[in-house]
Formats: structure tokens, C-alpha cells, sequence
């Protein structure tokens, strides 16, 4: 064994906790302060209900777990808002020419329009202004927006 390079040891260093409990036990210190023990800790002493926190540890645990509850409801909610069947035909962005030949017969929101194509695609060429162009465009947007097209919808008819 080299000399010199190990450090001192102790036989009988004293341990001090934060609840006053001391003890001897061997160490390369002379003395040792620590904030729980076996008197003290809740899992020897039964009281598992009491946290300890140092640091604020439980509290940044429960902030950060409200935040994702607040992002998980937002995200929630802007998906539902953007599949609104109360969203205005306007938002669509069809142009201001088929816009116009929606509100003419009284079609002003997307729930409307689905109703409208459950019937198939011809009851929406029925419709005075609105073509084979609009109509694609129509359930083009639908869909980039997240709506989900009727079956009649999906089957062209020509």
C-alpha cells in the first residue's frame, strides 16, 4: 500500500441529524451533519403521509403537473373549437364568389354544409353558384379544418 495518498480515518466520527439524534460510526470526517435519519424519516417512524420537501421539490412537482393538466384542456379545447360545426362559412376561405352563393341560400356554418353533402354531392350542385370547383374546394378545406366528410360525401357522382 502507497503512503500518504489515502485520506484520515476517523473510528469514531460523530453523526448529527437535524432532529438532534447523534451517533458514532467510522468516517473519513470528523464530523457529519445530514437532515434525515432513522429517528426522524417517515418511513421508519410510520408517518409516510408527511412529505418532506427540500427545496420546494413537491411544489415544482405539482406546478409543473397543473401546467400539463392546462396544456392537455387547451389542446382540447382548441380542437374542438376548430372542428365547430358553428364555424362560419367564411372560414373556410372558398372565395368570395362561392361564399357569396352559400349565404345567398342560406347556408352560413360548416354544420350546414354537412348536412347538405349527407344527401351526396349533388345537393350542394344544386345549389345556384356552387360547381364542380367550389364543391371540391368545399371538402378540400373541410377536411384540412378536421372535419370528418359524410359517406355520401366521399362517393363522386359525376
Amino acid at each position: 500500500m502507497k503512503k500518504d495518498i489515502h485520506p484520515t480515518y476517523f473510528p469514531d466520527a460523530t453523526v448529527t441529524c437535524a432532529c438532534g439524534n447523534t451517533w458514532k460510526t467510522g468516517s473519513t470526517q470528523k464530523e457529519i451533519r445530514t437532515e434525515v435519519c432513522s429517528k426522524c424519516h417517515p418511513f421508519f417512524t410510520g408517518e409516510q403521509a408527511r412529505l418532506i420537501d427540500i427545496e420546494g421539490q413537491v411544489d415544482r412537482f405539482y406546478k409543473k403537473l397543473q401546467a400539463r393538466e392546462d396544456f392537455v384542456s387547451e389542446e382540447k379545447r382548441k380542437k374542438d373549437e376548430k372542428t365547430s360545426p358553428d364555424r362560419t362559412v367564411a372560414d373556410l376561405d372558398l372565395g368570395a364568389r362561392a361564399t357569396a352563393a352559400l349565404a345567398e341560400v342560406g347556408i352560413v356554418n360548416v354544420g350546414q354544409i354537412l348536412e347538405k353533402l349527407e344527401g351526396g354531392e349533388a345537393a350542394l350542385l344544386d345549389l345556384h353558384g356552387v360547381g364542380r370547383k367550389t364543391l371540391i374546394d368545399i371538402k378540400k378545406n373541410l377536411r384540412k379544418f378536421g372535419y370528418k366528410l359524410p359517406k355520401a360525401a366521399e362517393e363522386i357522382s359525376v
